[in-house]
């Protein structure tokens, strides 16, 4: 086939990017790289690291190609009738509600749109719930509380407009790059414009901000409630719009005055300087045009619902709400978050943003979709799913494209779950996964770039993801495999779809039934679109109500909601600290999140060795002070346990960390290291209206670990099969290179360790029989180094040494992958752990360009002391932009560096 190049859109975060992708091969079989969509109004053109690398991903290796049921492999046919037999026999005896979707923010909006008409119209149960309830159902449930409806009010140009950016519980800088550098640019532009930070830790996202407010986790409430009332007091409320268009006021400004009765108190209850707040207060009073833009730090909490509420009580009594440049923007974390909201693809939601207590609406969705089996009431929120699921009050579930053996709080309990559930159907584009070892039957999908649909991101911007290569193996559209087993159950008349525009168009359809301006979702402008007006959808931004073809740039702009008496509600709240305490056994607070080149758990990220460059491991973020009092050593594996189980990760020591809070990512999953799971340590707290975790906060104690010895693997084959049992060794961690895998072990007790190099070699393709050992121990320091070679090639290179500061290895890595002869000096170099004149770049800080931390600070001493001439020499900074506030940090370090002097 001729190769062409079609419009699509990234699978990461909810920025939600527009992409170019081709169907060119190169002469090594890989897909030509990704490119922005210069048109595309959510990044003009603008990748990160992630979107940049996509086609790196697009690799075989580990997908899963045809279906099995019970661990047999077996055909399409064979398995929806064997799903669908026993679906039919459980359901016949315990009832609807005992099955299940559990989803996932990744899929597309027509995959969510026929499994929640299955569940709720045909089946009958409301369980149908998803991997956003554990990153914007807070939001969602501000929102409706305050506006009457799930509506996001503002747009990414908002974040460029306002005078004053308001960064709460976000490190936009990692998790939403593309949209941080539009801030970025703006604040340039706009040098009046000012930046204030919230969030406990300092983070790359505090590069740009004029103020950060380090408060004590979970505090943020606080801090809104007393800007209301310094609103107040200093007469810079909107008393003509909170007259006109709101509710509650009085009620609220009172209850606000209570909880957060001055400057002092409030600021004292956050853990933070007086003046700083005082700071805030100002630049709120004095600069009209405010955003809010909040994430996770929020929303992952046990009162997470509240705390939006605080913040959109603010833009309330001002009046900073329906305008250019203002409004409370929560930011969703994944790619199609949104398009689950708009379906009803939470157990909370009835579809196209109406609930179960929405008047006549579960009627109207009824006779809409001729549904015979129509749910009543709430289904079970992911946590609250997954408890009854353990007691065998849930016996189906189907999983699609997430992997909750890792998301989810407390793995214990999931893993328990899943082995009581009688039937467990997984969907996923791998093979292996942690939950999809207990799948009874799973089920091949498609992935990005096979998938063909819409993804909404979190301006409300509906994009078309497009299907431009061909399914691999048996691989089918999630939307396919539910119709199928919807047909297989007797729901033939209701799912009987031939592509994805026509769920796409019934779904516009529903949008705008009986609703005549009463629901702000609606886009019934496509409620007849054909397969060549699909085809051709460009980006527009809902509601797209039918003769507004062009959409709707910003929200609520007239003063009037969707509440009974068309007016916004003020909320009263009490700001609370976070339910779990430190105690004497677990003293330490562990905060949980994201970094800057991996996504979610690695599905997809994992695979290609640029991502893993930047940070290659599992690790455990603390300051000096608290390193020092454990006397831990930088790279040092140390034991993090709680009452729900123990991790073993590698110590960063960051001056970015307060002392008494440790910080770990998480990504890593057992496919790609041992005892790294952090959502295990995680309890399952969660706040009482939205039913999202309190997944930020959590207690732990933490140990050193002396008596382990310390190694690396270099191979350029993987291992055949799993080795490394987590009960004979704490840590272990895969790392993908170009050609090959390289393992960091760490382990205690007694081995041979030239024999452990030997095994280890006989579990990969390589021949261990053709070629020579070189090999190295030093009595002094007891380090140990092997090397296997064959007709001069290195194959395999082991190092070990009780010592956690191993030798660097990137010049190792380079050795492997050329698969060229070495040198004699090259051999004695692999022996001795060093080769001369071999540039060490230092720790990866530009992942596009390949530029180590050593690199940028060699090139500040040489004169290169600003971003410009930095990215001149080294070109670090000047694609993706998301290294930009490490080497602002390196330009800042060796400039104090230099006044000290």
């Amino acid at each position: 086939m001729p190769a062409k190049e079609m419009k699509t859109t990234c699978p990461y975060c909810g920025v939600g990017c527009g992409l170019k992708l081709s169907t060119d091969i190169n002469e090594q079989g890989e897909c030509l790289p990704v490119s922005g969509d210069e048109t595309h109004p959510a990044n003009f053109g603008s990748l990160c690291v992630k979107g940049s690398n996509l086609s790196q991903t697009l690799v075989p290796d580990g997908r899963l190609l045809t279906p099995y049921v019970d661990g047999k492999e077996t055909d399409w046919h064979t398995a929806v009738d064997e799903a669908a037999e026993r679906i039919k026999a459980i359901v016949a005896k315990h009832g609807p509600d005992t099955f299940a979707f559990y989803l996932s923010g990744q899929i597309l909006t027509e995959d969510y749109y026929v499994a929640n008409k299955l569940a709720k119209g045909f089946i009958g149960t409301a369980n149908v719930d998803t991997n956003s309830r554990l990153c914007m159902a807070s939001a969602v449930v501000g929102y409706k509380r305050a506006f009457g409806s799930d509506t996001v009010p503002c747009n990414y140009e908002d974040l460029e407009t306002c005078d004053l950016l308001i960064m709460v519980g976000s490190n936009a800088a990692w998790t939403h790059p593309v949209l941080y550098q539009r801030i970025v640019a703006a604040k340039k532009l706009r040098p009046w414009m000012k930046v204030v930070v919230i969030d406990p830790r300092k983070t790359a996202t505090c590069d740009i901000a004029d103020l950060h407010l380090a408060i004590t986790p979970g505090s943020d409430a606080a801090i809104f409630s007393y800007l209301l009332v310094a609103s107040a007091d200093t007469k810079h409320l909107d008393t003509a719009y909170i007259d006109q268009f709101t509710n509650g006021f009085e009620g609220c400004i009172a209850n606000a005055r209570k909880v957060t009765p001055d400057l002092k108190s409030t600021a004292e209850f956050c853990g933070i300087a007086a003046d700083d707040l005082e700071l805030l207060v100002q630049l709120w009073c004095s600069k009209e045009k405010t955003v809010s833009f909040y994430s996770q730090g929020v929303n992952q909490s046990a009162t997470g619902v509240d705390k939006s509420n605080a913040i959109i009580n603010c833009h309330l009594a001002t009046g900073r709400l329906g305008k250019e440049g203002m409004g409370p923007f929560s930011i969703t974390g994944q790619p199609n978050a949104m398009g689950g909201r708009e379906v009803g693809g939470l157990a909370n939601q009835l579809a196209a943003h109406m609930d179960f207590a929405t008047p006549g609406a579960i009627d109207l969705v009824k006779d809409f979709w001729q549904a015979p089996n129509m749910a009543k009431e709430n289904g079970l929120k992911a946590v609250d799913l997954f408890k009854q699921m353990e007691e065998g009050k849930v016996k189906v579930v189907w999983i699609m494209s997430t992997n909750p053996m890792v998301s989810l709080p407390d793995t214990a309990q999931v893993q328990s779950a899943l082995e009581a559930c009688d039937l467990v159907i997984v969907s996923d584009i791998q093979a292996s996964t942690d939950t999809s070892k207990f799948a009874d039957i799973l089920l091949p999908a498609t992935g990005w770039s096979e998938k063909d649909g819409t993804v909404t991101n979190s301006e409300r911007c509906i994009s078309r993801q497009r299907g431009i290569l061909p399914a691999p193996g048996e691989a089918r559209h999630d939307w396919q495999a539910i119709c199928d087993l919807a047909k297989a159950l007797g729901f033939a008349s209701g799912f009987s779809y031939r592509a994805p525009h026509e769920i796409f168009a019934e779904h516009a359809a529903l949008s705008c039934f009986k609703n005549n301006g009463k629901r702000d979702f609606d886009i019934g402008h496509f409620s007849q679109i054909n397969q060549q007006e699909y085809d051709a959808l460009l980006p527009v931004q809902w509601p797209v109500p039918k003769g507004r073809p062009e959409g709707t740039k910003r929200m609520l702009t007239d003063g009037r909601f969707y509440t009974p008496n068309k007016k916004a509600n003020f909320i009263s709240i009490t700001p609370q600290k976070p339910v779990l305490k430190v105690t004497q056994d677990f003293p330490y607070l562990l905060n949980t999140g994201r970094i800057r080149d991996q996504w979610h758990t690695m599905t997809r990220t994992g695979k290609t060795d640029k991502l893993s460059r930047h940070i290659d491991q599992p690790y455990l973020a603390i300051s000096p002070k608290d390193a020092q009092t454990l006397n831990l050593v930088e790279k040092q594996v140390v034991s993090v346990a709680n009452e729900l189980g123990r991790l073993f990760l590698r110590v960063k020591i960051s001056e970015d960390q307060k002392q008494g809070q440790v910080f770990a990512p998480i990504h890593w999953t057992a496919a790609y290291a041992s005892n790294a799971v952090v959502s295990r340590l995680v309890q399952p707290v969660v706040d009482p209206l939205s039913g999202q975790p309190e997944s930020k906060i959590g207690r732990v104690n933490i140990e050193s670990k002396t008596d382990l010895t310390y190694g690396f693997v270099i191979l350029n084959q993987d291992l055949k099969s799993a080795v490394f049992d987590e009960k004979a060794m704490e840590y272990w961690c895969q790392i993908p290179l170009k050609q090959g895998i390289r393992y960091e072990l760490a382990f205690s007790g007694q081995h041979n360790l030239a024999a452990m190099a030997r095994e280890l070699l006989t579990k990969t393709a390589i021949d261990a029989h053709q070629g020579q050992w070189l090999e190295y121990e030093n009595p002094i320091n007891q380090s140990k180094r092997y090397a296997y070679l064959i007709d001069d090639v290195v194959q395999a290179v082991f190092y070990f040494s009780p010592n956690c500061e191993l030798v660097d290895t990137a010049w190792l890595v380079d050795l492997v992958e050329s698969a060229s002869k070495v040198t004699a000096q090259e051999r004695s170099a692999i022996l001795v752990g060093r080769l001369a004149n071999i540039e060490d770049k230092g720790s990866l800080i530009c992942s596009c360009f390949d530029v180590g931390e050593k690199q940028i600070r060699l090139a500040i001493k040489a004169g290169d002391t600003d971003l410009v001439s930095l990215g001149k020499r080294l070109k670090c900074g000047t694609n993706c932009g998301s290294c930009v506030p490490e080497i602002n940090a390196c330009l800042i370090a060796d400039s104090l560096a230099v006044t000290s002097e």
